[in-house]
């Protein structure tokens, strides 16, 4: 069976889009918390062995907080926000760069004033997310910093 192969070259658009390129919701099941954020796979194949995905949220909003066996790696590509990487906040903007290691809590929101846009590259075969239970979550909000980051919703 012939699998379709994405075009070796796909432009790019205005507003952060490509060619043959689909712009997706950010979950499919819903089941995660999250908020005004959207997805578009710009790599998935199996002979590089990772996807390179790219995704953007509104001003405001925000990724799903969760961990995950996989580590990958985000290259912020438009606007500024923040980023919660285990019992840390950061802000982040344009161009830099953040890696993940496997199990370690992170979510990323844009600002309240311009839209978060990051590029992600994660490997094509990996485990599913987890959400934190209730006493995961009372864990790391007893770092002050880390509960005002979550609770800016």
């Amino acid at each position: 069976m012939d699998i379709e192969q994405p075009p070796l070259f796909r432009s790019a658009q205005e507003g952060f889009r490509w060619d043959a390129v689909a712009h997706q919701p950010y979950k499919q099941d819903g089941s995660a918390p999250f908020k005004d954020i959207s997805r578009q796979v710009l790599f998935h194949q199996d002979d590089l062995g990772c996807e390179l995905r790219y995704f953007e949220m509104d001003a405001g909003g925000y990724s799903t907080l969760e961990r995950h066996e996989h580590a990958h790696a985000v290259m912020i590509l438009r606007g500024r926000g923040e980023c919660l990487l285990g019992a840390k906040v950061r802000p982040v903007r344009q161009f830099d760069l953040v890696s993940i290691p496997s199990m370690v809590w992170h979510q990323f929101r844009a600002s309240n004033g311009e839209p978060l846009g990051f590029l992600c590259m994660v490997n094509v075969l990996r485990d599913r997310p987890q959400l934190p239970t209730d006493a995961e979550l009372a864990e790391m909000k007893a770092v002050p910093a880390v509960a005002r980051f979550l609770e800016r919703r």
